[in-house]
Parts: C-alpha cells; structure tokens; sequence
C-alpha cells in the first residue's frame, strides 16, 4: 500500500473511487488515507475468498467483518471499515457497474462500544504542569516548552482533534475575543471559545517564544512551527504529548484530551448539543457515548458515598 492517499491502489475500481471520494466528496487526505486502507484491506480478503467485486453478497461482508474481529480489530475500527466498503458499493452502483448494493441495510456487529478514556480533572492539571515545567536549558527548550504548554491548553480546552491543532495559522486565533477558527472533518470549518488559561499561553507563546521556532523565515504562518517552517507534524506533537504525559505518570494521547474536554462539560452540566457544535460532530450519536463516561462516573460516586450503595 502506498503512503500517501494519492498512491495507485492495484485494483482500477478501487483507484476510481478513491479519485471520486478526493474530488467529488472532497475528502480530507486523513480520511482518504483511512479509506484507503480499508478498501484495499477488504480487497485483500475477496482475493483470499476469490470473491469477485460484482458477486459480492450481504453475507461475504458480514464474514469479512467477522474476520476482522478474528484478527483483533475493535467495534469501532470494525464500523469504520463497513462504512468504507458502503461507500465503495455506493459509487460501483452509481457508476452503473453493479445494479445492486450488498450492504444496504447492513448493520456492524455489536461487539459493544469501548467507553472513552479520559483524564480526571486533577490528572489534566498534573499534565499542564509536566508541559510548563520541561527541562530549558536555552532559548530553543524554552520555545519548544512554550509551545507545548499552549498546544496541550489547546488541545484540552477546545476540544481539537490533532490534525485540527496543526493547521491552525495565527490568524485563525482572536485572543481578544477569546476564539479561534479551526477546519475539521470536510473542510467545515467551526468557532471554539478559548478560556482565558489558554489564552494567557497561548499569548506567551506569541509574544515571547514562537519567533524562536521560526528563525529567518518570516513568512511562515502555522502557529505551531515545526522543523522548516513548517506546521508541527501529528506524530512529532503526539511525541512530545506522550513524553510529558510520562512526566505526569499518565497514558496520554491527544484523542484523550479531547475525549476529556467533552465529558468535563457534560459533568460541568452543559448541554449535549452545545457539546457537539464545540466537537463538530455531524451526528449527536457521536457526541452521546459522553453521556456513558458521564453515567459511569456517577454510579462510582453513588456507589462510593451512599449507604444504601
């Protein structure tokens, strides 16, 4: 499989359709990727079953997704692989090459959804101070921490995804207002308020350290600069998430931060559709798995404190 979601996929349907997810859905190119895999995974099997594209039936994909299972994969990566082949027999109909789609009406298996992981409110103050307190030794460390400090503020209180984070420029940011403007998913584009704790790092970072970062290249505009000039990329910020979370003696990652960003508001009692505007999800059922975070950590508290308990 090719690295990037323009590499040639062997199959010529395959390679069609990722052209038509790329410039008809305009997908972005984390979601092309993903898609990618998935198509050619699914690929791969109907060659081991010596099942053909056109002959494909409701029960070939429901023991492709069996065998995901066999070989590991969760209910969640399981779904997302039904919802790429959907949209490959999607396109082979619409494209008049099948007169049928076999997945219509067909439904992932309910292997049980995993519950978010998230940090408790104490363990996500000892993570910002591991991030504020890295080792300086120069003007460079003092940026990188700087940095950090304001991308982990970022990451929690906003409640981005990571690829979110590393395309911000510096004009997307109104520290005077207090928000910024991110691109999710499709290219939609969304408001978060930014509360003043981020704010004050992140205009730190502004201000006193990110020229550091930037050197002699005056044009550049991410707000978080990797090597270059150019914006940080997810694994280097993921790197030195982990390190600081290894710091704070926690597993930390930054879907986790996010994760936490939306259960605290939800125990903090906001609503659940101010909750997914702030994420930018475009379903509420994919905000609602909150609400099981939520529950679960009242049953805790109930069966800790009550007598009857």
């Amino acid at each position: 499989m090719g690295e990037s979601p323009g590499a040639a996929c062997d199959d010529p349907a395959l390679q069609a359709c990722l052209h038509w997810a790329r410039v008809e859905k305009g997908l972005a190119a984390n979601s092309l990727a993903a898609y990618q895999r998935d198509w050619e995974s699914f690929s791969r099997w109907c060659g081991r079953h010596q099942v053909a594209l056109g002959g494909c039936t409701r029960d070939h994909i429901r023991q492709f997704l069996l065998d995901l299972r066999r070989e590991g994969r969760g209910a969640r990566s399981a779904a997302r692989c039904l919802v790429a082949v959907r949209q490959l027999f999607t396109y082979l109909v619409r494209e008049g090459e099948l007169t049928q789609d076999p997945t219509a009406g067909l439904r992932a298996p309910a292997w049980g959804t995993p519950i978010p992981e998230v940090l408790a409110i104490g363990e996500m103050e000892a993570l910002l101070a591991a991030a504020a307190m890295g080792k300086a030794t120069g003007a460079r460390d003092r940026a990188l921490r700087a940095r950090d400090l304001a991308a982990v503020h970022l990451l929690y209180g906003c409640g981005l995804r990571i690829s979110e984070l590393c395309g911000l420029r510096c004009q997307d940011l109104d520290l005077e207002a207090g928000t910024l403007r991110c691109q999710g998913k499709g290219g939609k584009q969304r408001w978060v308020p930014i509360h003043r704790r981020a704010v004050a790092a992140v205009r730190e970072y502004l201000q006193q350290h990110r020229s550091t970062l930037v050197g002699d290249l005056p044009g550049c505009r991410a707000l978080f600069p990797g090597r270059g000039g150019e914006p940080i990329t997810r694994q280097a910020l993921w790197a030195r998430l982990r390190r600081h979370g290894r710091t704070a003696g926690q597993a930390v990652y930054p879907h986790r931060l996010r994760h936490s960003f939306a259960t605290h508001l939800l125990e903090g009692g906001a609503d659940l559709r101010s909750v997914q505007a702030l994420l930018g999800h475009a379903d509420i059922q994919t905000t609602q798995i909150y609400t099981h975070v939520v529950s679960g950590r009242l049953r805790e508290v109930y069966r800790a404190h009550h007598p009857r308990a």
